[in-house]
């Protein structure tokens, strides 16, 4: 798939939006993170999706941190951007804001990096379009997931596992 035309970021961009509910909570009254950590899975696997043009899964979570918490009633806004390409695996970085329902600031509370891998028909890792970046924006977000692909291999090297 690697001759194919390449995508850019805004095409496979996606923003997914929904209120948190008591459903939600734990037993601190806030949203649970793993409520979060499913809405960026979800959001990072879609953006991956319709880059690759074929189903994609989770390879890893290179790193997701919770910055605030998100409150039963907040209005959670999760951005999915596919950062950089690899051969069969991109890097797509997800941030989440919240805000109050009843309207008000954005509050950015969780970032996170995930490398997610396009699969054939088979369910084997698959090539996938090249990224085209138009931005500088896009660009530093490119050359910074390049460092961090750099520091997987690295640290996969060190304990025996893939990268």
């Amino acid at each position: 798939m690697s001759d194919q035309e390449g995508r850019t970021v805004a095409e496979s961009t996606v923003t997914f939006i929904r209120t948190m509910t008591q459903m939600d909570a734990n037993l601190a009254g806030n949203v649970h993170g793993g409520v979060i950590m499913k809405e960026v899975d979800s959001a990072a696997g879609t953006a991956a999706i319709r880059h690759a043009g074929r189903p994609c899964v989770t390879a890893s979570i290179d790193e997701l941190s919770f910055l605030g918490p998100v409150h039963v009633g907040d209005i959670l806004t999760v951005t999915a951007t596919v950062n950089d390409v690899g051969r069969t695996s991109m890097e797509v970085g997800v941030e989440v804001e919240a805000e109050s329902y009843t309207g008000g600031e954005r509050r950015h509370t969780t970032s996170a990096y995930l490398v997610m891998v396009a699969l054939d028909d088979s369910g084997r890792p698959t090539e996938i379009r090249p990224l085209i970046t138009a931005t500088p924006e896009e660009e530093r977000r490119r050359a910074q997931a390049k460092v961090r692909r750099e520091i997987r291999k690295e640290r996969a090297a060190r304990v025996g596992g893939a990268g």
